[in-house]
């Protein structure tokens, strides 16, 4: 990525919920300190499943709800990429476009919200006739197969508004289900009541993790992409989307998954799991089954700030999950060499900005805690040499003094996906909770450019524009190629990953859906999209 001209703009694609532009700066942001000098605009629209609220996702009978007008602009030339939560994007993408990368999945399960009157109750547990909210006939069916005492009734609308529907004065709903990973990234983990295990609700097809979409042609961002990808997710979401693309399901039935990567401590084996089901729309017939494969993968983490691989971390999430799940084994052996990213660099103990009035640091101790961050702060040579002065003037205090450090006055930010230096995500949670995370300069709730001129030069805050997408504009159309028989359920694979790996997590995936089509899957599904169309 060398000699990228300081000009070079890259137009981003997104949903205009505040959901997504977290999203899609979290995306910015990890591209931002591999990529310096490349500037970045956020172009905002809305998506058909954005503008039909008066009807249930199956009922509107189009595919791409939350893609389409996203990817005609990929298409058109008017963004670069676009980033999407996964689940979002069908099986088969339009020709000239890929997912050129998947993160590291954030929790996949869903989560139970309750109004404030249940608190303290939970699914089973819930009183005889309470409603429960979901858009989402997956959810429905496993809720009315398990708990039967309880109503289902359709929500829709982004997160915020499904959430004010269930706090409204004389709300219906006792409740309603969403996608633990939205509630983690907006910084609501505290409106959950229960995590909800796979083993009581599979979650859906790429649940939790985030895909950036782009033109299948486009090797300087494909080249920009590759640093983000996450191989463990990409092997779990390629075996579930290869499942759901084998069945031909969607948001038209009820087909959910559960994956998990399971490997033993210190070795490179690992064992990739699927369970699978459909179900009928009422929640009585259901098709189950999972299968399993052997891959072996160097696990290591590739450190942006100064290129080091480090032992990736295993999640708690992956921890969860293995223990819900019923693992086999089989002895098929693939290898391949992975990078991941960074582990975040925070210190917990740190307030907000490093010279807090309670806490001080001495010039050694705050390199010690930022490392290689220090030398991309725009302030550090105005720190080193205020440091020395001080301390050839006032030899009394020599090195345990440190200049007031103008990160003090630097907005913490609401974007809880936005990596901090100084502040946790878990921190930024609990002081929204506590305080609605107020401005530590203005005492404002609302952080704004103008309260604080030393925004701009903050080197770990996301910087971009965000515009609304002006589909008028002519651009010149971007030539596209047709290159799907390259891509894995459309997913590109980089060079740093074996080919054989995606073509087995491709097969597990296309096997356990022929057997639960064995079993009559397609059956279940067709009589569930029948009875979806005659209540249309």
């Amino acid at each position: 990525m060398t000699g990228v001209s300081k000009e070079k703009v890259i137009r981003v694609g997104s949903r205009k919920s505040e959901l997504a532009l977290i999203q899609t700066k979290h995306v910015i942001a990890c591209l931002q300190k591999l990529n310096p000098d490349v500037l970045y605009e956020i172009h905002t629209m809305t998506t058909v499943g954005d503008r039909v609220l008066n009807k249930s996702l199956p009922k509107i009978g189009e595919k791409s709800l939350f893609t389409k007008d996203l990817e005609d602009a990929l298409r058109n030339g008017g963004v670069d990429f676009v980033v999407h939560s996964l689940k979002d994007l069908p099986t088969s993408l339009p020709i000239g476009m890929a997912i050129g990368a998947v993160l590291e999945r954030e929790d996949p399960r869903d989560a139970l919200v309750l109004n404030e009157k249940y608190r303290g109750k939970t699914l089973s547990t819930l009183p005889k006739g309470s409603i429960i909210g979901t858009s989402s006939l997956r959810r429905s069916a496993q809720l009315a197969r398990l708990h039967p005492h309880l109503v289902v009734c359709d929500i829709r609308g982004n997160l915020n508004t499904r959430l004010a529907k269930l706090d409204a004065d004389g709300s219906k709903f006792a409740g309603i289900v969403l996608a633990q990973a939205g509630l983690v990234r907006m910084g609501w983990e505290k409106r959950v009541d229960q995590v909800i295990e796979p083993t009581e609700i599979l979650y859906a097809v790429g649940q939790g993790a985030l895909a950036v979409e782009c033109r299948s042609n486009d090797e300087f961002i494909l080249d920009m992409l590759s640093k983000l990808c996450h191989v463990d997710t990409q092997c779990r979401i390629l075996v579930e989307r290869s499942f759901l693309k084998t069945l031909g399901g969607g948001c038209s039935a009820p087909v959910a998954v559960c994956t998990n990567l399971k490997r033993k401590h210190d070795s490179n084996l690992n064992y990739l799991n699927i369970q699978g089901a459909v179900w009928s729309l009422d929640g009585k017939t259901e098709i189950r089954a999972d299968d399993g494969y052997s891959l072996e993968l160097k696990h290591v983490q590739l450190d942006i700030d100064n290129g080091n691989e480090v032992p990736a971390k295993r999640s708690k999430t992956e921890d969860d999950v293995d223990n819900a799940l019923h693992i086999q084994t089989e002895a098929d052996l693939i290898t391949t060499n992975v990078k991941r990213k960074s582990p975040e660099i925070v210190d917990e103990s740190l307030q907000p900005g490093c010279s807090n009035s309670a806490i001080k640091l001495n010039m050694t101790k705050f390199m010690d805690v930022h490392g290689e961050m220090f030398k991309k702060c725009p302030y550090s040579g105005q720190l080193q040499s205020a440091a020395e002065v001080k301390k050839v003037s006032e030899q009394g205090q020599g090195d345990g003094y440190s200049p007031e450090c103008p990160s003090g006055t630097f907005p913490v930010g609401v974007d809880f996906m936005g990596d901090c230096p100084y502040v946790s995500t878990e921190q930024k949670v609990e002081q929204t909770a506590q305080t609605g995370m107020l401005c530590p300069i203005s005492g404002k709730l609302a952080i704004e450019t103008q309260d604080h001129p030393t925004t701009e030069k903050c080197p770990f805050l996301a910087q971009a524009k965000v515009l609304d997408y002006n589909e008028n504009v002519q651009r010149e159309a971007p030539t596209l190629e047709d290159n799907s028989e390259q891509l894995f359920c459309g997913m590109h694979r980089h060079d740093d990953v074996e080919k054989t790996t995606f073509e087995a997590c491709e097969k597990l995936g296309h096997q356990l859906a022929k057997f639960l089509i064995s079993k009559g899957a397609l059956e279940v599904m067709k009589c569930a999209q029948n009875e979806i169309h005659s209540k249309a």
